[in-house]
């Protein structure tokens, strides 16, 4: 076989895994969203935009719109913010550095569920090491699961715990790609630390932090696992974003249009950002 024709086998053997596996379901998932349907067996009658309508009626979808706001933003700011701040000092020569690096990725590599089951007893009520170190203290015990607040940071708190050592890990060897000249040529010109970094650190890690936070957004816009698992959206809804609001609708309610329709929407809110992201922050601006 020649090598275009090893070449083109591949190409089409890529493109049908895609759109044997991506493709066609996005696109059964946003055909669902025309029908009114109350199971996956029963005959579904078309709707058009009814479902869309209705569910842009809704306070339910604009109150887990802004959750998903809020859980993505405060969750990417943390993990790029720590993870800089950690890769900067794992970056440094001391003694154990290789230990420190293995274990620093040691959260990224545990189940979800341990995570989550970890946290939920580190915060319980009776037994929980936080509450204990904050009884210590002297400060009032925090209700995690039961204010709309403290439910929304704890979502956070654990997604940043779980997914800070996968940034620090991509920051870190993307410093390594930095020449250790230019670091010393600057010290010679009598530079402080921190304009070190922001000349020549942060526009190096420029292209890194541009996919960084892109991916992070995404991921944490769909993000499922970490929220049901301790909170299942709520009290009251107040960390229920779009993804749970689509399975909700879809699998507690039996409203599969109208949950098809939600994350429908979620893909063309997702879908438009992307678009705006990259021509904000092109990658081959260089």
């Amino acid at each position: 076989m020649s090598s275009k024709a090893t070449i083109y086998s591949f190409l089409i053997l890529g493109l049908s895994v895609t759109m044997l596996l991506i493709v066609a379901p996005v696109v059964y998932a946003i055909s669902l969203s025309f029908y009114q349907m109350d199971s996956f067996v029963g005959t579904p009658q078309w709707a058009g935009l009814d479902n869309y309508a209705r569910v842009l009626s809704q306070w339910e979808f604009w109150r887990a719109l802004i959750n998903g706001f809020v859980y993505s933003l405060g969750t990417i700011v943390f993990q790029v913010v720590l993870g800089i701040g950690f890769a900067l000092v794992l970056n440094q020569v001391f003694p154990g550095r290789n230990l420190v690096r293995g274990l620093s990725i040691l959260p990224y590599l545990l189940p979800t569920v341990v995570v989550v089951l970890t946290f939920k007893w580190m915060v319980d009520g009776s037994i929980g090491v936080l509450t204990s170190v904050l009884a210590a203290l002297g400060l009032p015990p925090v209700y995690w699961f039961e204010s709309p607040g403290a439910a929304m940071a704890s979502v956070i708190l654990v997604s940043v715990w779980m997914w800070t050592p996968f940034v620090t890990t991509t920051f870190l060897a993307a410093l390594q790609t930095v020449p250790t000249s230019l670091y010393e040529a600057a010290k010679v010109d009598g530079t402080t630390a921190i304009q070190r970094f922001f000349h020549i650190t942060l526009p190096m890690l420029k292209p890194i932090l541009t996919v960084i936070v892109l991916l992070r957004a995404v991921w944490m816009f769909n993000k499922f696992d970490v929220i049901w698992l301790l909170t299942q959206g709520g009290p009251v809804g107040s960390t229920e974003h779009l993804a749970i609001l689509s399975y909700r609708t879809a699998f507690s309610l039996f409203d599969i249009g109208g949950g098809a329709a939600i994350a429908t929407i979620s893909f063309a809110i997702l879908s438009v950002a992307v678009f705006i992201y990259f021509r904000l922050f092109p990658l081959d601006t260089e």
